[in-house]
């Protein structure tokens, strides 16, 4: 990935410690649950393309939602790289990485936050460019205690850790010296996008805003 790419992303994750990862089913909540959520503090939207209505909720939050940076999150492949770019994602985020989906962010306008698990993924990436990586899934592949090691020997890499990562253990997961944000799906619960209560969901931004990143 390109410098320039990659002073975007930093851009786009530094801005709030957590990103909220959005699953949504309803293209009709897509707007009104990113509004909620900008409104809370929390800028860097993740949604999902793991349904249907995926791309065109990444399309409308780019058209409506001001102060929002849509990202698109689960891309496995170069054909679900090119639809997010053209739906108007900033940033493209995957679980894993690779050879072709790397092969396709390297020439990709739109910045790449490719998935690893393992130190030998992370050192790959690295090779390329990659400096930013989720770490997925986070709990299951070590938590808190791998990223601590992989600190003193891979220094230059920063990573999100996703998956298992909540209310509970975000703080801990912050406190890290190569944890630029966290990824999360607390703060958009289902009940909450079912019966359209926004205000809850701009009030877990804000708790989730407040936590502070190292």
């Amino acid at each position: 990935m390109d410098a320039g790419c990659q002073q975007t992303l930093y851009r786009i994750l530094k801005a709030a410690p957590v990103v909220p990862v959005l699953t949504i089913e309803d293209r009709a909540a897509a707007v009104p649950l990113a509004r909620a959520l900008v409104a809370g503090g929390l800028t860097a939207l993740e949604v999902t393309l793991r349904t249907k209505a995926g791309p065109d909720c990444i399309r409308a939050i780019a058209a409506e939602v001001e102060g929002a940076d849509v990202g698109a999150g689960t891309v496995l492949d170069r054909r679900q790289l090119d639809e997010a770019v053209s739906c108007g994602a900033r940033f493209l985020v995957s679980p894993g990485a690779t050879s072709g989906l790397i092969a396709a962010a390297q020439n990709c306008p739109v910045p790449f936050l490719p998935g690893v698990a393992t130190a030998g993924e992370a050192m790959t990436l690295a090779e390329v460019g990659f400096t930013m990586l989720k770490f997925f899934p986070a709990e299951p592949a070590g938590g808190i205690a791998y990223l601590k090691a992989l600190a003193s020997p891979l220094p230059e890499l920063a990573f999100c850790p996703t998956g298992g990562v909540g209310p509970a253990n975000a703080a801990d997961y912050l406190a890290l010296k190569n944890v630029i944000c966290v990824g999360g799906s607390w703060v958009a619960p289902a009940d909450a996008l079912a019966s359209g209560d926004w205000g809850r969901v701009t009030s877990l931004a804000q708790e989730a805003a407040a936590l502070q990143s190292s």
